[in-house]
């Protein structure tokens, strides 16, 4: 039997991968009362679902604290669990909740912000017992059901740790959720190159203009050796994601080659990578 217990922030797409998990055959339950889930592990051990998901979140009040007692339990019965917590970064949340105009389960006041921060500290301790941590943040639905087809149907192992480089332009501003910043402006500027001004660093011949320079070969091994070094500690700290963001002047020729330069040095160390061109498509 495979049960997967589904929790994370509210926001951070729950109700979505519950519904991917039933769509991939799981016995799906979303917001069952704490005090009932020892009742329910009992049953599905006893009947023939081969596949079940539970949903837990913080709807559940107070009682959520209980569910730590619950997994001992659990434990206890030889029912095996897993834990899928979904993450998703504080600026996202917000956005979300106000694009969807819904009151988050812990606002009474109306204070969004101050809601997800007291979630968060109440669902620490299910997440340090997450088998799997997949932040939302950068997903779309289409993604997201991708990664959830990989470990719950093909049993593909799920890397914890994210990295996302991302390539940006100075001239529209650093990306507010980035973690490190690397401005790389020093290198050779294919925008001066009358055949290369309206190429982008997908191109081959932009790319290799500012791959030729000594300076840009030194810059990427030493940049590689500093993400080899600093990634660990990151992931000691609890971080399960980390914003690399890459900028140029414009977005759009030397940060585009050096992101998509480094991701793929950084490909072969066993974090999940992910690029994203920010200003590419930019004037």
């Amino acid at each position: 039997m495979r049960f997967v217990i589904v929790t994370g922030m509210s926001g951070a797409g729950k109700s979505s991968v519950l519904k991917m998990l039933e769509d991939a055959g799981f016995f799906c339950v979303d917001n069952l009362p704490i005090k009932l889930v020892n009742k329910f592990v009992k049953l599905i051990m006893q009947g023939n679902n081969e596949k079940v998901a539970l949903g837990l979140d913080i709807r559940s009040g107070e009682s959520l604290e209980e569910f730590d007692h619950v997994l001992k339990d659990m434990k206890k019965a030889g029912c095996p669990y897993e834990i899928l917590f979904l993450d998703c970064s504080n600026e996202v949340l917000i956005k979300r909740y106000k694009e969807t105009r819904r009151l988050h389960p812990l606002s009474r006041t109306g204070r969004v912000d101050k809601a997800i921060e007291l979630e968060r500290e109440r669902l620490e301790f299910l997440r340090k017992k997450a088998d799997v941590i997949i932040d939302t943040s950068y997903l779309l639905i289409r993604d997201l059901k991708s990664e959830i087809y990989k470990i719950y149907v093909e049993n593909e192992k799920f890397m914890n740790f994210i990295i996302m480089f991302l390539s940006f332009g100075f001239k529209y501003g650093i990306p507010a959720d980035a973690d490190l910043v690397f401005d790389v402006r020093f290198l050779p500027n294919p925008f001066y190159v009358p055949e290369l001004k309206f190429k982008t660093g997908l191109d081959e011949d932009v790319k290799k203009y500012v791959m030729e320079s000594d300076i840009t070969k030194l810059f990427l091994t030493k940049l590689e050796d500093m993400l080899t070094f600093l990634i660990p500690h990151y992931i000691s700290e609890g971080k399960n994601q980390l914003v690399v963001c890459i900028g140029c002047t414009g977005g759009k020729h030397r940060s585009v080659t050096i992101t998509n330069e480094i991701s793929q040095r950084m490909a072969g160390l066993g974090y999940g990578i992910k690029t994203e061109h920010r200003d590419i498509e930019k004037d």
